[in-house]
């Protein structure tokens, strides 16, 4: 149906209707012969229909483009630019909005709840366009202008600390008094680290150090003893600290193994490293809950190991900021990489990968903060439905803490109706985004799909049709596979 609609749309040869090319007649029948175009559309269909059943054979043919270039092959090089488009904006989008909606759910009809609940309504009805030009002007240009002279007035280190303050106290909620008192000690802690990395230039110099790493590992390792366990649990408290200690310890040694001549396998081995020895030392805290612990112990060097490598990243930063083809300008606004770099720096797997990241920060978060208020509607809505079903409170009249009603009980269930629209959503987003890609100018799936569209390309845009096709029909399957370990009375029979 697709071929068809799109074959009796538009007429291909009506490129040649004001042409004054002497071999006019001779490059119109050259275009109805490569296209096929005096064979009426339902048999092209099946024309190229024959090379997508001959992939059955292991010889797949998708056709070829207007160029007479493989479609496969333009479909090869467009799908990892997308992937690695929507990959981090995706996942990203699902963690914040899952763990927003769920703080929403448990903090019902609280400050919290209201704030996130407008700021959500407001994102979900915002086009992406609109909001990609926002971020290009206040985001990208303010900010690499700010960067010229990098220090914060105090009117807005005052205003971001009170701002913060406010977060955290809605999260954290209790009574006024907490309230308050968390509100207070927030604001003042976040504007004295404005006020730090203003007086210190940090924003074009900037740095975790070993101090940074530790404090975030061990700050990952009580909030996952907490959600995992509980903070009473001290053996599972020990071995989340131990591993925090681990990733500490190892900031210096692993130095080692992420010089300038370092690459993809340099990173697994540090993880492998930090990950290995953790959950060594997991195992030998207790063996009575010995899988409890290595898994909390895993997590936690997981999260403790992303600000290591986010460190080593910006040690390169300076460099990077100072070099001919930044100019001082590291936010861009368009464009996948910034090809004037020197050989030596591509060489550099830091200075690359800090390159490909700073290219990534406009469309991640134009991704994100759209995609970030459906999760957050979504997660919240299903929690509320679980917390009142009755398990839920035979759970709380068995005498169980909120901490396990919540998280044991209630969000693995919770996860169940998100779980379809989580992989659906994925796959969707794979097929090409095309706004996102127009207007920050990626070469990927969405653009592709729209040049198929807008030069009647038929095998180009059937071929982008079929991977979507293909991709959804597999997040169904994924989505399925996931119900078993989301949720533990559904297991599948051999």
């Amino acid at each position: 149906m697709a071929y068809n609609l799109e074959a009796y749309s538009s007429d291909p040869l009506s490129v040649f209707g004001e042409s004054t090319a002497r071999n006019k007649h001779y490059l119109m029948q050259q275009m109805i012969e490569r296209l096929h175009l005096d064979v009426p559309p339902p048999l092209r269909y099946f024309m190229w229909l024959r090379g997508i059943v001959s992939g059955l054979w292991g010889h797949l043919d998708l056709g070829k483009t207007r160029d007479n270039s493989p479609v496969i092959d333009a479909i090869g090089m467009a799908i990892p630019t997308t992937i690695r488009l929507v990959l981090a904006s995706t996942i990203l989008a699902i963690v914040l909005g899952i763990t927003i909606g769920m703080i929403t759910a448990i903090r019902q009809y609280s400050r919290f709840d209201y704030v996130m609940t407008f700021i959500s309504f407001l994102l979900f009805s915002l086009p992406v366009f609109w909001v990609a030009v926002l971020l290009k002007e206040y985001v990208a240009i303010d900010f690499n202008d700010f960067l010229a002279k990098p220090e914060i007035p105090i009117n807005l280190i005052i205003i971001f600390g009170l701002v913060g303050g406010l977060v955290m106290a809605g999260i954290l909620g209790g009574s006024r008094k907490r309230f308050y008192a968390t509100f207070a000690g927030v604001s003042v802690g976040f504007a004295g680290l404005l006020w730090y990395f203003s007086v210190t230039h940090w924003f074009i110099k900037p740095g975790l150090g070993i101090i940074g790493v530790g404090l975030i590992a061990f700050v990952a390792a009580a909030a996952v003893t907490q959600i995992s366990t509980g903070l009473e649990n001290r053996k599972s408290l020990i071995s989340a600290a131990s591993a925090a200690t681990i990733v500490t310890a190892g900031y210096y040694p692993l130095q080692l193994l992420m010089n300038a001549k370092a690459n993809f396998l340099s990173v697994l081995a540090v993880f492998a490293l930090t990950i290995g020895l953790s959950a060594v030392v997991g195992a030998f805290v207790d063996n009575v809950d010995r899988r409890i612990n290595i898994r909390t112990a895993v997590i936690t060097a997981v999260l403790g190991t992303l600000p290591l490598l986010l460190d080593r990243y910006m040690q390169e930063f300076n460099k990077y900021f100072n070099s001919d083809a930044i100019a001082g300008r590291p936010v861009p606004t368009i464009g996948e990489s910034q090809e004037l770099l020197s050989n030596h720096q591509l060489n550099n797997f830091w200075i690359s990968g800090l390159d490909a990241g700073m290219h990534l920060i406009l469309p991640t978060m134009a991704l994100t903060l759209i995609s970030f208020a459906g999760y957050v509607r979504f997660s919240r809505g299903s929690l509320l439905e679980v917390l009142n079903m009755d398990y839920i409170r035979t759970a709380r009249a068995k005498g169980l803490t909120e901490r396990t009603v919540i998280v044991r009980h209630a969000m693995r269930n919770a996860m169940l109706p998100l779980t379809t629209i989580l992989v659906n959503d994925f796959a969707g987003v794979l097929g090409g985004a095309i706004i996102t890609e127009r207007v920050f100018g990626w070469e990927g799936m969405g653009k592709l799909f729209n040049s198929a569209l807008s030069n009647y390309d038929l095998n180009l845009f059937m071929g982008v049709f079929i991977i979507s096709a293909v991709l959804t029909v597999v997040a169904n399957l994924v989505a399925d596979l996931l119900f078993g370990v989301v949720d533990p009375r559904i297991r599948i029979r051999k």
